[in-house]
């Protein structure tokens, strides 16, 4: 069964809103610090990854300032390398490209319908 893409597009939103309350009052001390953190960081981001690799393309365009295609690169960092994730790499894409993709995110999801 082949989800839709609206349903991704909720996935994608809801756990950029879990990563950002997660980092909410934590530094990257933090992070380096709790395993629990930072597992349950990561995961919301390969989520996310994951999710966007399954939007079409001619939808991830017309978001042409989202870097889409290191977003897929850290999910496969996360699946496949995930020995040699560096929290530094974790924390910058928490804290400085989450909310530009969920702004992102949330005009698709005024833009598609089902």
């Amino acid at each position: 069964m082949i989800r839709s893409v609206r349903p991704r597009l909720h996935d994608i939103d809801e756990n950029i809103a879990i990563a950002l309350d997660l980092i909410r009052g934590r530094t990257l001390k933090h992070l380096a610090a709790d395993y629990a953190f930072r597992y349950a960081l990561q995961y919301a981001i390969l989520i996310i990854a994951e999710a966007v690799h399954h939007l079409p393309a001619d939808l991830k365009a017309t978001e042409p300032t989202i870097p889409w295609p290191n977003i897929k690169s850290i999910g496969d960092r996360l699946r496949h390398e995930y020995h040699r994730v560096d929290p530094d790499i974790i924390w910058d894409v928490a804290t400085v490209h989450l909310i530009p993709l969920q702004g992102a995110i949330k005009r698709m999801l005024a833009a598609v319908k089902a």
